[in-house]
């Protein structure tokens, strides 16, 4: 075996890994500071602030006396709040016997010697900032990009292979084949729109240009141009790149995107040829399509072939400032898209009408966050943003040992006027804590096998 043909793949191993790792202990650090920072407004006292588990590497203790530390095992954290005995927020019996020994504002400082709502706020809290985050980080995404310039604007035009092309950077076009163009924003009229473009290699745009308007021909609106790869794609795999472009599928010349989404529908699996033109340079590729199940409006799903790539217009429209509130708008109408479609497909899960391979695990997450990470920082964050919504999802499960445990006890006592036995509590959570490995395991099983 030649060592060398293997640096390669070790550094991309390492690289999967160092972004896994980034994107975690970001999302972590959002989830646990939440806990932290309400639980003191609060009037809880935090004993450790934990990035990691194990061994400790790197520690300070600060003037309130909190113990902020970065441990071995980068893979969680936990906030220690006084009288836990773990990072589960168990309660510590002999800690709490000793603090109440001493005053009753020593005991207020404990989590479980709080008041119901410190201790409900407290627990929330990280979810809560973990859909926060998303939220700004989706419209920090949104107002840098920007809104795209009615009418539609020609901002850049993207390199394709032997077409003419007279459109310019600057031109308003007006209308397509004497269809006019819609609002970008209108998503009705707009799909009315491009189902009505005649598909034609070549179209005829009436643009404005410099107060003038005229007819100019350039390429079909959607070409067959890779504008995204999804991760752990087949196109992923055979490292197909934004600005591709295919020219022929099983050397079937193609110069439209939808022909390409047709050939890839009706392979049932088949393998595909694919010639693809890059930077002025003619390569070849093989690929399978894999089985996808895709949301649909109405909440369901459907199955379809994909070889994991998004297309895009063959122009990059000019683009203007969007206001703040519109930015936030859209980065909470994001993450609450996120947060339906999740539900969703856990739901199709469970009642069989999707498959179970759908859920990743840590495997298939590391391996996600590698792909996002080498597209670009702003792919990054948008996955990091993704994660923290389905982490903050995930935390509000009424399962015991997760947050949403820790808020159905609360539930129960505001009901009752008590809280659950100490036998009963013990109880719940070792259930919750098998069924959490449960998950654990049968995610990771998807990834090894599915």
């Amino acid at each position: 075996m030649d060592i060398l043909s293997l640096i390669p793949q070790f550094g991309g191993l390492i690289y999967t890994i160092a972004a896994f790792v980034v994107a975690l202990s970001v999302i972590v650090a959002v989830h646990e500071y939440g806990h932290y920072i309400v639980g003191r407004w609060s009037g809880i006292h935090a004993e450790v602030f934990s990035i990691g588990f194990g061994p400790v590497l790197w520690s300070r203790v600060d003037k309130r006396g909190t113990r902020w530390q970065i441990a071995a095992l980068p893979f969680g954290g936990y906030v220690k709040f006084l009288g836990d005995s773990n990072a589960a927020s168990g309660k510590d019996a002999e800690a709490m016997d000793e603090i109440a020994s001493k005053s009753p504002e020593d005991l207020r400082q404990t989590m479980h010697g709080a008041p119901l709502w410190a201790r409900t706020a407290t627990v929330a809290a990280g979810p809560v900032f973990n859909f926060v985050m998303s939220i700004l980080v989706f419209a920090a995404i949104f107002w840098s990009q920007g809104v795209t310039r009615e009418p539609l604007t020609v901002g850049t035009l993207k390199p394709l292979p032997g077409t003419v092309q007279e459109l310019r950077e600057g031109d308003e076009i007006l209308a397509i084949e004497g269809i006019p163009v819609p609002d970008f924003d209108a998503e009705g009229a707009w799909s009315d729109f491009t189902d009505a473009l005649p598909e034609k290699p070549v179209l005829t745009y009436t643009v404005r240009r410099d107060g003038q308007t005229m007819d100019v021909e350039a390429p079909y609106l959607f070409p067959p141009l890779v504008g995204r790869v999804a991760p752990r794609s087949a196109a992923m795999d055979i490292q197909l790149a934004p600005g591709d472009v295919i020219t022929a599928v099983d050397g079937e010349p193609i110069f439209a995107f939808d022909q390409l989404k047709e050939k890839v529908e009706s392979s049932n699996g088949k393998v595909l040829l694919l010639d693809v033109w890059r930077d002025g340079a003619e390569l070849e590729f093989a690929l399978a399509p894999r089985r996808t199940d895709e949301p649909q409006p109405d909440g369901g799903f459907k199955t379809h072939w994909r070889i994991g790539i998004v297309g895009g217009l063959m122009l990059e429209p000019a683009t203007e400032p969007a206001g703040l509130f519109e930015a936030a708008g859209a980065g909470l109408q994001q993450t609450w898209r996120i947060i339906e479609g999740s539900l969703s497909g856990i739901w199709h899960m469970i009642t069989g009408a999707i498959s179970t391979c759908n859920m990743s695990g840590p495997i298939g997450i590391a391996e996600t966050s590698g792909d996002m990470a080498s597209q670009g920082a702003q792919n990054f964050l948008s996955f990091i943003a993704v994660l923290s919504t389905a982490v903050g999802l995930l935390n509000l499960f009424p399962i015991p040992a997760l947050d949403g445990g820790h808020l159905m006890f609360y539930a129960y006592e505001a009901i009752s006027g008590k809280p659950p036995s100490e036998r009963v509590f013990q109880i719940m959570m070792g259930i919750g804590v098998t069924l959490i490995l449960t998950l654990m395991i049968f995610s990771l099983g998807n990834d090894l096998f599915c």
